[in-house]
């Protein structure tokens, strides 16, 4: 589906500009930092880290928050597989995802072994079971079957794309989440935060990376 693949823009030639909602990919001072400081520290992470532990992302983008959560997988000597779920409406060429990744030379030894064999859909990388499902996450998260232990919540601005965060949305990310499980965010917004609390999430406000003041940290009793 032509038609459903990102359209971009690139910013200083290095950083992925959304064309349909106008948004970075990732932080224009430093994408990987934001995503420790949001994702990682976000679900407590990788303290939480145990054998068979799920994560579920809504936007996949250019695979930078699943590469870093990989990357610290290993680091902490996990052998068994770590489970990475995403919903993605409108996946990113490979190609793409090459030239964006190449900002972060630090992750290039996972990058590379990811790219060499993505080819869409899902992928075995041994210590990483993949898989993204693409189409709007409104409806394909509702059909999902699995129960994810941390979520990493990374769609466009609320106010570029409020249609990956509205309540219901929220709910069935509830729906999903296991016991004691976790969600993170970079934003803030008030209806964002309503809809997670509303959704059965307790949710604290937590400083932001970089200029956003504040971020979003839930979790699920």
């Amino acid at each position: 589906m032509a038609d459903q693949r990102a359209e971009l823009t690139w910013k200083d030639g290095q950083i992925p500009v959304s064309g349909r909602f106008d948004d970075p990919y990732f932080s224009l001072q430093n994408g990987l930092e934001e995503t420790r400081h949001v994702f990682l520290a976000g679900n407590d992470l990788p303290a939480r880290f145990a054998p068979g532990f799920h994560i579920a992302e809504l936007g996949f983008g250019t695979g930078l928050n699943l590469l870093t959560v990989w990357s610290e997988w290993e680091k902490a000597g996990q052998t068994t597989p770590l489970t990475f779920t995403s919903f993605e409406a409108y996946p990113m060429a490979p190609d793409d995802m090459t030239r964006a990744l190449a900002a972060f030379p630090e992750l290039s030894p996972w990058a590379d072994r990811f790219l060499s064999q993505w080819q869409g859909g899902t992928c075995d990388l041994g210590t990483l079971q993949l898989e993204v499902i693409e189409g709007d996450a409104r409806s394909t998260l509702s059909a999902w079957s699995g129960q994810a232990d941390a979520w990493f919540l990374d769609g466009f601005s609320p106010a570029k794309n409020p249609e990956l965060w509205g309540a219901e949305l929220m709910q069935q990310v509830s729906d999903h989440t296991a016991p004691n499980g976790s969600a993170a965010t970079y934003t803030a917004a008030g209806f964002v935060r309503r809809g997670l609390e509303d959704a059965g999430f307790t949710v604290t406000r937590a400083p932001g990376y970089g200029r956003k003041r504040h971020m979003t940290r839930a979790v699920k009793p």
